[in-house]
């Protein structure tokens, strides 16, 4: 049995008379929680990991030179703290490398190690499976659809 239950269906507590866009992003968000739940499961199951790591890991490969700590705090919305702990773990396992910063004694790049490369392409390869099964059951052109739809959204934001 699944030690996290299913979040609560945001939407139960809504009817019809409450407007068809906070019922929408109610949907959105109820959805949103559910697959990112089943990746938490399926990455802590198969890959003994975590978000937070497959996350930092995911910044890592899209910069092999690597990024100074500061820089993945920001690029992952979490506090230094929280980047240090979990780059802590990942260098004990030898998936991540600390690196000086020749011209800032104070500061630290990190990268992927070979290893660390290695298991991070596995991870993002069934990463990306869970993701295609999550929206299985909808066809190519309700998947088109949905995307099309989303970026009205998107682009009608304005950024904080």
């Amino acid at each position: 049995m699944d030690r996290h239950p299913a979040p609560a269906d945001l939407e139960a507590r809504l009817h019809s008379e409450h407007p068809q866009a906070l019922r929408l992003w109610l949907r959105m968000l109820t959805c949103t929680q559910l697959v990112e739940q089943r990746v938490r499961r399926r990455l802590r199951t198969e890959f003994q990991t975590t978000l937070p790591r497959f996350d930092l890991m995911a910044q890592l490969e899209r910069h092999p030179e690597g990024l100074q700590m500061k820089e993945l705090s920001r690029r992952l919305m979490v506090t230094g703290g929280n980047v240090t702990g979990v780059t802590d773990q990942l260098v004990r396992e030898g998936l991540v490398e600390r690196l000086s910063v020749p011209d800032d004694r104070r500061a630290y790049r990190v990268r992927l190690t070979p290893a660390g490369r290695a298991a991070f392409a596995r991870m993002a390869h069934a990463h990306e499976q869970w993701i295609v099964e999550a929206f299985a059951r909808l066809g190519p052109r309700d998947a088109e659809q949905l995307y099309r739809l989303l970026a009205k959204v998107k682009h009608g934001q304005t950024p904080p």
